[in-house]
Formats: C-alpha cells, sequence, structure tokens
C-alpha cells in the first residue's frame, strides 16, 4: 500500500484510495474555503482549525460554514492568553521591533497559531496540515518551521506552491469561478483592496492598492485607532509597572482604573492607544524570502507597553549589558520575524534577554495623547540614577579633576589615527 506525499511538486494519491486526515488552518474566507473544498475533491477528510487570538471575527459563521462546505470538524481553540503571556510579553522584554519599526504582531502570533495547530493535528490523528498562505509571503515560512519543529513528522500542503493548484487558478477570478461551481457562498460585501491580517496585538493592512509605496492610506482602513488629529484632547495619564520586565499593572491615573491580568492589562492599553490614535505605522521591510513589501500596521497596546518598558530599562540597566541586551534584542525580532521562535538560537536569545530583566521593576508615567507616547516619569527600587551624583548643584561623590585624565586616555587612539591620516596626506 502507497501512501500520499505532499512535495512542492504535487500530491500523489494513495493507490488504495483511503482517506487522509488533513488540519487546514481555516479563515472563512475565500482562498480558505476554495481550498478546503478542493482538499476534499484530492480524497482528504478535512478538519477545520481557526484559532482565536483577538481577531474580530464571527466565529460561529466560520464553523457553520466549514461544517457545510465538508469539513468533518471545526476546532476553534482560544489561544489569546497564551498568545499574551507567552509571546507578547517576551517580545516587550526583548524591545521587539523588526529594523527598529515593526512589532511585529503577525509574526508573533504564527508560532502560537501554529503551536495550537499542531496539536490539534495530533489529537485528531493528522499526518498532514496544510495553510492559505500565498508563495511570496513571510507566513508561509513562520508556519512550517514551526510546524516541523514541533511534530518532525508532519507533512505541509501549501496549495498556493503546488503547480496543479496555482496553475487551476492563477487569478481570483478563477478562485470566484470555483467556488460558484462548487457552491462555495461568496463574500456578501466587496473585498477591502488591501490585505489584512488581525489579532489582538494588531492588525497589519498589504497588498492591493497599498503595493504602491506613494498610495496614502485612506482613512477608512485603519479599525483600531483613530486619526490622532480627532483624538481627545485631554491626555490620558497611565502608569505601569513591570517586574523581571514584565508588565503586571496599568492605572489610569484620571479615572482610577486598574488592569492586572495580563490579557486584560493588553486589551485595556490597547483600548487606551486606540481612543487616543497610537500605533500607527507605514513602512517598507524586508521579507525573509528576499523581497521588499510595503505594510501598514495598527498597535497601540503594544506600542504604549514598548516605549514604557525601554525607559525603565535603560533606568535601571547598566550600560555595558544594556549594549549586549540590545545585541540580543536584535536577534530576537529577526528570529521572530524570519519564523525560528522554536529554534534553539531563538529559545536561547529569549533565555539571556530573560535573565537580564532580574532588575527591571519598577513605573512609568505616560502620557498618551494624539498619536504620541510620551514619557513622564519613572521609578524603581533598582535604579541606578545617582541624583547627587548627576547634580550640577551638588558634587557628590565624584572628582572633576580625573575627568582630566580621562579625556586624555580616550583621545590617545584619536591623535594616532589623525597622525597616521596627516602622514598618508603628505605623501
Amino acid at each position: 500500500m502507497s501512501s500520499r506525499k505532499c512535495t512542492s511538486g504535487k500530491i500523489t494519491m494513495s493507490t488504495s484510495g483511503e482517506k487522509k486526515r488533513v488540519v487546514l488552518a481555516y479563515s472563512g474566507g475565500l482562498d480558505t474555503s476554495c481550498i478546503l473544498v478542493w482538499l476534499i475533491e484530492q480524497g482528504f477528510e478535512v478538519v477545520a482549525f481557526l484559532a482565536d487570538v483577538g481577531q474580530d471575527e464571527n466565529f460561529e459563521e466560520a464553523r457553520k460554514k466549514a461544517l457545510k462546505l465538508g469539513a468533518v470538524k471545526m476546532v476553534i481553540p482560544d489561544v489569546r492568553r497564551e498568545f499574551v503571556e507567552e509571546f507578547i510579553w517576551p517580545s516587550i522584554q526583548a524591545n521587539g521591533l523588526y529594523e527598529d519599526r515593526y512589532p511585529m504582531g503577525t509574526a508573533l502570533a504564527r508560532p502560537c497559531i501554529a503551536r495550537a495547530m499542531i496539536k490539534v493535528s495530533k489529537d485528531e490523528g493528522a499526518r498532514y496540515v496544510s495553510h492559505g498562505a500565498t508563495g511570496k509571503g513571510n507566513d508561509q515560512i513562520r508556519f512550517e518551521l514551526s510546524a516541523y519543529a514541533l511534530h518532525a513528522s508532519i507533512e505541509v500542503i501549501a496549495p498556493w506552491r503546488l503547480p496543479e493548484f496555482y496553475n487551476r487558478f492563477p487569478g481570483r477570478n478563477d478562485l470566484f469561478q470555483y467556488a460558484r461551481e462548487k457552491g462555495i457562498p461568496l463574500p456578501v460585501t466587496p473585498k477591502s483592496p488591501w490585505s489584512m491580517d488581525a489579532n489582538l496585538m494588531h492588525i497589519s493592512y498589504e497588498s492591493g492598492i497599498l503595493e504602491d509605496p506613494m498610495t496614502q492610506a485612506p482613512e477608512d482602513l485603519y479599525q483600531m485607532t483613530v486619526d490622532p488629529q480627532k483624538a481627545p484632547d485631554v491626555p490620558t495619564i497611565l502608569v505601569i509597572e513591570f517586574k523581571k520586565g514584565l508588565p503586571v499593572s496599568v492605572r489610569n491615573e484620571g479615572d482610577g482604573t486598574v488592569k492586572s491580568e495580563p490579557l486584560e492589562l493588553f486589551l485595556y492599553c490597547n483600548r487606551i492607544g486606540g481612543q487616543n490614535g497610537v500605533g500607527r505605522i507605514d513602512i517598507v521591510e524586508n521579507r525573509f524570502i528576499g523581497m521588499k513589501s510595503r505594510g501598514i500596521y495598527e498597535t497601540p497596546g503594544g506600542n504604549i507597553l514598548l516605549a514604557a518598558h525601554m525607559d525603565l530599562e535603560v533606568f535601571t540597566l547598566d550600560r555595558e549589558v544594556r549594549k549586549v541586551k540590545r545585541d540580543l534584542d536584535t536577534r530576537f525580532a529577526e528570529q521572530v520575524y524570519r519564523g525560528f521562535w522554536f529554534s534553539p538560537e531563538c529559545e536561547f536569545t529569549r533565555s539571556c534577554i530573560s535573565g537580564s530583566q532580574t532588575f527591571v521593576e519598577g513605573s512609568v508615567t505616560l502620557k498618551i495623547y494624539k498619536g504620541g507616547v510620551y514619557i513622564i516619569g519613572r521609578k524603581s527600587p533598582y535604579s541606578l540614577y545617582n541624583e547627587e551624583l548627576v547634580s550640577m548643584n551638588v558634587q557628590g561623590d565624584y572628582e572633576p579633576m580625573d575627568a582630566g585624565g580621562f579625556i586624555k586616555i580616550n583621545a590617545l587612539r584619536l591623535r594616532e589615527y589623525q597622525r597616521l591620516r596627516n602622514s598618508d596626506n603628505r605623501q
């Protein structure tokens, strides 16, 4: 008896005709609905999978649609808390910004989703998983690297990399025609002229009209944040407490609201940030696969927490330790963005970063106002800030004359460098 094998080239059916079970990452949209029916057409039993990572989704409608299209089951795990505690929180500790700008909302969600998907595949006895990610993007890499890391014998079906799929459906009109033929419900409203990915950390927008980097994003694109110009004229003052580099509470100084449970804390920061127009960016980034792409992102809560953490970290970490830690932050961002969350190097990086956070404890006071996050105060029992030592009014435990020797020693290499340059110029 030969078994079905999935390769980058094509899917080969079992000669016995036995059905194989596949777990499909299913969103309910046109692409994954067509893929679901297509997989059944290829002889698979499909278990539809949709992780709740905080996106605005009608999960019950997605379940009904998947079952109507022929899925044997629909599994919808709620992974919001683990997404915050096990993925977003380590990124806050790491000041997680890819290429110094992108807070990685999608990149952080993918390993969380993939882990839940692999658990379902094991529970269901499925040897295959499938997704609707395109052959040009980062998500195919993130999903599949995570899948292989967590389930060594799993086989991945990526339809948009299979010639028998993408040659059959070279454009969206072909998918629409297939949907009509197979009785797949079509979207009631016109699709937005861009692609979106949403979770509780952010919403990303790309493709479509946004592929022209000079096309300004229309105002009706944004869903998590108000236009900063239309934000309230009165700022919101927040005090965020940290222990070991992790947020443990947020307090609104205006109305006394306090949130301390991680998911509620993050969602509250999202709410305050969104109301005040915080967290919008429009960037061109370097995809791992080798091309540049333009993306627009909204990350209100993440923007607030990253700003607060970074300020407290500078306040409490030794200068040289923080230099090393900044290098680790950069490595972490690249590892996560490229899909290597479950790699040994990313585990080691996270462990080192976590170790650096022992004394990153205290509170940061922020003013949230018309798209801006302004640090207005900080305190910590482990502060390395010595007010007397740095004061211009008190000498403290410091001898000004010592600075002369310090300057001369540091000037030595500069003198030698200039001497060499002057010598070369004379020749």
